[in-house]
């Protein structure tokens, strides 16, 4: 039998488009860094708008957020189930702006004249956020979350941890040194009621007119790992200091107790006392010679008649 020959491959066939394996696949990111990229993207710049009125400085208000975002990245598991997302990385932003320490460094005080992000800016803006810095830190929060974010008066004290009544107290005695400092505002005679809405239009606009440009989201994610990776080897070599320091010690202190040479005991000098019999005899002999005396003397005394 002759081999059969093998069917040679037709070279008229148009070749079949095969899906190119060797090309790099960008990779999908995971669920969680979707959605904290989305987050990020949909209110860090509103949330640095936010914090400038707080500080008065555009690099402390840049890295307020960045922070707040950070912290969010850390816990994500309990910022993911929040029913405010966006809430609480304004909590931990505002946070980081007000903290009390950064009174101790110049350059993390809030501005006493507000610098802006652009040397653009009507003059009245200017006077009102200069109103605002003006204000104690209670007072301008309490005023920023209600008048210029627009929340209630029960979430500002939720978000203040105040109580209602306190943070009503706040945001009016807010109003009143902002009406005594701006009377071109027309404050003054109008209801609370009216006072929030001009000051939310006022606030409103003078956010707006800020142009910001916050960080990319996975530089934020990046430094959050980065923090959490220098925590966790800080700790681990504190932990490892005390350990050491503890193997010394055992090595160094001896194995067993040896206790102190035995000293002589001081005794007081006293006196021999002698037995309660021989005492009790004395006593006896002596009073009945006593008495026999007084009745001698008696006999040789005459009597008197």
């Amino acid at each position: 039998m002759t081999q059969r020959e093998r069917p040679r491959p037709d070279t008229n066939r148009p070749e079949v488009n095969r899906p190119d394996t060797n090309r790099r696949r960008t990779p999908r990111p995971e669920p969680a860094a979707a959605a904290f990229d989305d987050l990020h993207t949909r209110h860090a710049a509103a949330l640095m708008r936010q914090a400038y009125l707080l500080t008065g400085r555009p690099w402390l208000a840049r890295r307020a957020v960045q922070q707040g975002f950070r912290r969010a990245w850390q816990h994500w598991p309990q910022v993911a189930v929040d029913p405010d997302p966006a809430g609480w990385v304004r909590a931990a932003a505002y946070e980081y702006a007000l903290t009390p320490w950064h009174r101790l460094c110049p350059g993390l005080r809030t501005a006493r004249k507000p610098k802006q992000f652009h040397e653009t800016g009507e003059p009245a803006d200017r006077a009102l956020l200069a109103a605002l810095l003006r204000l104690p830190a209670p007072y301008r929060r309490a005023l920023l979350l209600h008048d210029g974010v627009g929340l209630g008066l029960y979430e500002t004290a939720a978000e203040i941890e105040a109580s209602t009544p306190a943070a009503a107290g706040r945001l009016t005695h807010a109003r009143e040194r902002i009406a005594e400092r701006l009377p071109e505002l027309g404050l003054d005679g109008h209801p609370p009621v009216r006072q929030g809405e001009i000051l939310r239009t006022r606030l409103t606009a003078l956010t707006a007119a800020q142009q910001v440009t916050p960080a990319a989201t996975e530089r934020v994610r990046s430094d959050a790992e980065r923090s959490d990776l220098r925590t966790t080897r800080a700790a681990v070599g504190l932990a490892g200091g005390f350990a050491l320091v503890a193997v010394v010690m055992m090595l160094v202190t001896p194995d067993h107790y040896t206790p102190p040479p035995d000293k002589p005991v001081a005794t007081a000098p006293h006196a021999v006392v002698p037995p309660t019999g021989h005492r009790g005899a004395e006593v006896r002999k002596q009073g009945n010679a006593a008495v026999r005396k007084r009745l001698r003397e008696a006999r040789l005394v005459p009597d008197v008649r």
